[in-house]
């Protein structure tokens, strides 16, 4: 088999996960809607979780078929992914203005997700069924937190990784059946999806001699980025800079404790890639968001452009690092 023809499984793979991802998005919300389930709630959970599906699945087709460094690899370098180039760019495009309450509490939350990671693997190089077991109680505890907000009347648009609401939700209320068919279907395309990539991945690694773990941390972390960069671009430009930044801390908080919570819940994953340079890539990044996030509740356009140049460096030094 050529590399040509794995790239192309790659690209597929992509393509299947991202509109299996909306379709099971569209479904769900429709579904919801039909019982009658409150927008925010929607938002907040069937949205929010529709669009964290490609990692998730991504990252537990990866952890059973053995390669944990690819699944990890794949949240380590969307999380970065996210800080760094989606954050970075969607500032240059135009300044985004940040609600107290996401410095106050939506980016410390991510800060933690990310030091507890960094120092569960960091430790003894595995993600077992204790440390998803924490992780996922860590999820049930951040959405509670999200839900209590919501019933308290906080703004909607800290919602998690909820994205473009107007656009996720179908234009036309569809019937209970033809929901759940979506559903189904766009669930179906996750699953083959996923498979093709992580297969299309993995075997360009091995062809190239580039490890599971460079391939994670870059080509599987950038293809499943792809909706929160769209959704975020977009939002920045209509001038919803707070749908933006939640978008991507909703993401990074759900891609620690949701999907490597729950895939380790499954699976449990021993990893060996991923280095302390990039956990601390992992920390470091949201730590930087943060202290830019406090100068009058803004990222401007320069401190988006040193996001950026810092994401463009570090995947020179992985690339150096491949050779």
């Amino acid at each position: 088999m050529t590399t040509f023809y794995f790239l192309l499984l790659i690209v597929a793979g992509a393509v299947l996960v991202l509109k299996g991802a909306d379709w099971l998005t569209d479904g769900a919300v429709a579904l919801a809607e039909r019982m009658q389930i409150s927008q925010i709630v929607i938002g907040l959970t069937v949205v929010a979780l529709g669009t964290s599906a490609p990692e998730f699945c991504v990252s537990l087709v990866s952890a059973l078929k053995g390669t944990a460094d690819l699944a990890v690899g794949n949240v380590v370098g969307s999380n970065i992914f996210n800080t760094l180039l989606i954050v970075g760019v969607a500032a240059m495009v135009a300044p985004m203005s940040i609600l107290p309450l996401t410095v106050r509490r939506d980016v410390p939350v991510a800060i933690v997700a990310s030091v507890v990671l960094s120092v569960m693997v960091l430790l003894d190089g595995d993600v077992s069924r204790w440390d998803a077991a924490i992780l996922f109680v860590g999820f049930l505890l951040f959405m509670w937190m999200m839900l209590r907000g919501a019933k308290n009347g906080e703004a909607a648009e800290n919602a998690p990784d909820s994205g473009d609401s107007s656009s996720d939700t179908p234009k036309k209320k569809l019937g209970v059946w033809a929901a759940l068919g979506l559903l189904l279907l766009g669930l179906a395309c996750l699953v083959l999806g996923s498979n093709l990539f992580v297969d299309g991945a993995t075997s360009v690694a091995q062809q190239l001699g580039v490890s599971e773990a460079v391939i994670g941390l870059t080509i599987v972390a950038g293809g499943t980025s792809l909706p929160e960069l769209a959704t975020s671009v977009v939002a920045a430009r209509k001038g919803n800079s707070a749908i933006a930044i939640g978008n991507v801390l909703g993401s990074n908080v759900m891609n620690i404790l949701l999907i490597l919570g729950g895939a380790g819940l499954i699976c449990p994953m021993a990893v060996k890639g991923i280095t302390t340079v990039d956990f601390a890539m992992l920390t470091g990044s949201v730590l930087l968001l943060w202290l830019f996030c406090r100068t009058k509740f803004t990222v401007a356009r320069w401190e988006g452009a040193v996001l950026a140049a810092l994401f463009l460096g570090y995947m020179a030094w992985l690339l150096v690092q491949s050779v």
